[in-house]
């Protein structure tokens, strides 16, 4: 019986992740030369593993952190989320030593083990070749080069725009202006796949559609 429950679960699982792909291909379905994916909740499973980084760098400075905030500002680039962790808790974390050590948790303990949102990532690989493709992420390149390489689909993406490769990260248009550049293409024939409204509110400000992907 236990046999048999864990088959159902799986099954149910299979067939959610297939409905959520197939929903995800209806609604890309327009006028578009490129698509525009963000990568941690997005392509990978990683808000996780990023959450538990925050919270244990966090507590070595005397700090507890709510794991609800990290989701919250999810898409931001880390420089930012610790500014805004800086503002909400009175703390004084230099933001760059704080994103050194918790990209260091992330790296070492965490990363080898991603795990790719499925629909996300075959959708990705059912346009490979037939659209343009950029992944666009506020984490460091280091970091989402290895994500990319763990999930299987490195070579996929023609242009990757990262934290601190832009004058401005989300939510402002920059990263997805300078993906759509380089990819040769005019911000309104992109779609962005997101996950957190930094990212949203950045797709629009660069006069893009977008999609979000963890309301399918």
């Amino acid at each position: 019986m236990a046999n048999t429950t864990k088959f159902m679960e799986k099954k149910t699982a299979d067939v959610s992740s297939e409905q959520k792909y197939q929903s995800l291909t209806l609604l890309t379905e327009g006028d578009f030369d490129a698509f525009l994916y963000d990568c941690d909740g997005t392509l990978a499973d990683t808000m996780p593993s990023h959450t538990e980084s925050y919270i244990r760098v966090a507590a070595k400075g005397g700090v507890s952190l709510s794991a609800g905030i990290i989701d919250e500002l999810a898409g931001l680039p880390v420089i930012n989320v610790i500014e805004e962790i800086n503002r909400r808790y009175n703390s004084a974390f230099d933001p760059a030593t704080f994103a050194e050590e918790k990209e260091e948790i992330f790296i070492n303990e965490f990363i080898d083990h991603v795990k790719p949102i499925d629909y996300v990532v075959n959708h990705l690989k059912a346009h490979a070749g037939k659209m343009k493709i950029a992944v666009v992420s506020g984490s460091v390149r280091q970091s989402v080069e290895r994500i990319l390489n763990v999930l299987g689909i490195a070579d996929i993406p023609e242009v990757l725009v990262c934290a601190g490769e832009t004058a401005r990260g989300k939510p402002f248009p920059d990263p997805f202006l300078a993906a759509a550049e380089k990819l040769g293409v005019a911000p309104e024939r992109c779609l962005v796949f997101e996950d957190g409204d930094a990212g949203v509110q950045s797709a629009e400000a660069a006069g893009m559609k977008w999609v979000r992907i963890d309301r399918i």
